[in-house]
């Protein structure tokens, strides 16, 4: 009995999520249906779940509709994508297709659009996955990221996260001109960078002022680094952990998977360390924001002889915000706005012993 196909719904406007959440439902496919609110949480969950078909919008704040495409389309060879948008215009439309979607549709305004839309979408979830070959612009790996944006002669910066690891690579006119990870740069980044064997990447843009540091042909680069690695040869130069360690994913992936959780972030006590998060924006000023408003909730407690601070919690229109203060360390977390007040503390409890542990 084949399984249930999996969509992934994004769109920034939550009742419109809501409304798509339940007609897609409703297909005779009966498809179980995932909504993601933004880019970098759509991105998060496809990382962590497995969809058979993507539908995305296109106009939305911080990363947009064909920021989204550009990385999940590279990403995710096999996923079908579909764009829903009210934003009709041609040079969108082409350059959506130029990255390998599926369907460009106007997001329906009449029943009988509706229908034909769902009988799209379901003429989509019952095609057989192709076993081979590339569909859009498709990268297997970084080392086949990197060859590609080079042989297209292309200037970009890559962005690459491992966990709490983060790099980046300078690309300019098909030339790799420099890299940089927490304390390296040059051809010493570039190797620690790739032998990062899990993560994810983002594509930004080029930066035409950075300054060339790595003299050698991205070819013989990139054949020295993938030779030390098939040896073995290369260790972590940044703080001399383990290959198993530089690949650890990151510690709040489990939490992810608790119903209702849209972001994490794991903010330390301590500013001089970096907050680690999932499926998270603006990071460093919001953790800077968690520990100035834990340290005004302890003071003010202190002042009212209250007791210990267990919990903070934000219900709003478009999500619900909780934070847990710990000894070393404070969670912040994101949940889905439809989530009600009993089923938010139940779930909180949940990822606390998670976190705990």
């Amino acid at each position: 009995m084949a399984s249930r196909p999996r969509i992934l719904l994004l769109d920034d406007d939550q009742e419109l999520l809501d409304m798509y959440q339940e007609i897609l439902g409703q297909m005779p496919s009966k498809p179980e249906v995932v909504t993601a609110s933004s880019g970098a949480r759509a991105i998060a969950l496809l990382e962590s779940q497995k969809f058979t078909l993507m539908v995305t919008d296109l106009n939305m704040p911080k990363m947009d509709g064909l920021q989204v495409l550009s990385i999940v389309r590279r990403k995710y060879p096999q996923l079908r994508i579909v764009v829903l948008t009210s934003v009709m215009d041609e040079q969108f439309r082409s350059r959506s297709y130029a990255m390998g979607v599926d369907l460009f549709w106007q997001k329906p305004s009449t029943m009988d659009e509706i229908k034909l839309f769902l009988d799209c979408i379901e003429s989509l979830l019952g095609r057989e996955e192709q076993e081979s070959g590339f569909r859009g612009v498709q990268s297997k790996s970084l080392v086949d990221l990197i060859q590609l944006e080079c042989l297209s002669r292309t200037s970009t910066t890559l962005r690459i996260t491992n966990g709490n690891l983060e790099g980046r690579i300078w690309i300019r006119d098909g030339d790799v001109i420099d890299a940089a990870s927490a304390t390296l740069d040059g051809t010493d980044a570039f190797k620690e960078i790739l032998c990062w064997k899990t993560g994810s990447f983002e594509i930004l843009p080029a930066d035409d002022k950075h300054p060339r540091k790595i003299q050698e042909s991205y070819q013989g680069l990139l054949l020295e680094t993938v030779q030390a690695i098939d040896e073995g040869q290369h260790q972590s130069v940044e703080n001399g952990e383990s290959n198993a360690a530089h690949e650890a994913a990151s510690p709040l992936l489990p939490l992810s998977t608790v119903q209702g959780v849209e972001f994490l972030i794991d903010v330390p006590d301590d500013q001089s360390r970096d907050a680690d998060s999932w499926a998270a924006e603006n990071v460093p000023g919001t953790a800077a924001w968690v520990r100035e408003t834990v340290n005004e909730f302890r003071k003010l407690g202190d002042d009212l002889q209250a007791g210990q601070l267990l919990n903070l919690e934000y219900h709003g229109q478009q999500r619900h915000i909780t934070c847990t203060p710990g000894l070393k360390s404070h969670l912040l977390t994101g949940w889905n706005r439809n989530l009600s007040g009993d089923e938010l503390r139940d779930n909180l409890k949940l990822i606390t012993s998670k976190w705990a542990s």
